[in-house]
């Protein structure tokens, strides 16, 4: 490990402790923005380790958030609250490597199609089996405040950052940017590259459905049209392009100012936020190719030019 490593490891976690302290001086609005960020931050980080490398684009986020809250819904009553994002990060994981096996083997619009479907079969089959058993949705009533839900997303981010960062330090990493860069180059080099993608798509899945866990208190009542609701699948691709998924805080970056203005258009003109998701994608694809990381880079690349 280099001497940056360590001081950028030192810096990450003196922000996050300093993060952490906000519960204690604000409980209401503010705490409440901080924990939507904090969701982001896992969402969109997870799947920028899947689709940042391999540039395959999935839409399937609302599936395994979806997932999870109904872990915790079913859970909560009889079974330890501890241990329901760990059930809901296992399942989550399992339907990402049998939807992966499946599908990773498609490329382009077609692996973008079938994610988009997914969370609505998944959510057409919860459904179905609530309607068999005469079941409309679920209250969710616990004791777990906001504060405890924004400390177990803040926790959940560390992990999902160090579990990035010692990915792109791996095999697995150097792995999916030949995948990314040029599949078939990778498997002539003798790379397995369904098990790369599976295994990494297994990861994003599984912090997705740990996070829909973390965050079913919090909604206190749950049903399928809001648990797998695909417009969390989009804000979470925009917020990761927004940012880059050139680096591992990339997507952070598109976090912060994209939930700031989504909350103000919802106060403000709540009928308009479909009409900033056009916008943003407009942005992303016009002004922002790279999204922050890139326009950082080639800013760099600017001045660096010029110095000389």
């Amino acid at each position: 490990m280099s001497t940056r490593d360590i001081r950028n490891l030192i810096l990450s976690a003196l922000a996050f402790g300093v993060v952490a302290l906000l519960p204690f001086y604000d409980t209401g609005y503010i705490l409440s923005i901080a924990t939507t960020m904090a969701m982001f931050t896992v969402l969109a980080t997870s799947w920028a380790l899947f689709s940042g490398p391999t540039h395959y684009i999935s839409l399937a986020t609302a599936a395994f958030f979806g997932l999870g809250t109904f872990v915790t819904g079913y859970g909560f009553q009889t079974m330890p609250y501890w241990s329901l994002p760990m059930i809901a990060a296992v399942l989550g994981a399992g339907l990402a490597g049998l939807v992966g096996m499946v599908t990773l083997r498609l490329s382009g619009v077609y692996f973008v199609i079938f994610t988009l479907g997914l969370a609505e079969l998944v959510r057409q089959l919860v459904t179905w089996v609530q309607n068999r058993t005469g079941q409309r949705g679920m209250y969710v009533l616990t004791s777990i405040t906001e504060s405890h839900i924004y400390w177990q997303l803040l926790g959940m981010a560390a992990l999902v950052f160090l579990v990035g960062w010692l990915i792109g330090r791996s095999r697995l990493g150097f792995a999916l940017r030949i995948i990314g860069n040029d599949e078939t180059v990778a498997k002539h080099s003798g790379i397995n590259t369904a098990l790369a993608k599976v295994l990494l798509f297994m990861v994003s899945g599984a912090a997705a459905a740990t996070v829909g866990a973390m965050l079913a208190p919090r909604y206190i009542y749950i049903e399928p049209s809001t648990a797998f609701a695909p417009l969390l699948s989009f804000q979470v691709v925009i917020m990761a392009l927004l940012g880059g998924t050139g680096r591992l805080w990339g997507p952070l970056a598109g976090v912060i100012p994209f939930t700031l203005l989504w909350e103000f258009i919802s106060r403000h003109a709540p009928n308009q936020t479909l009409l900033l998701l056009g916008l943003a994608f407009l942005l992303i694809v016009y002004v922002l190719p790279g999204g922050v990381v890139g326009l950082q880079a080639r800013l760099k690349r600017r001045f660096g030019q010029g110095g000389h």
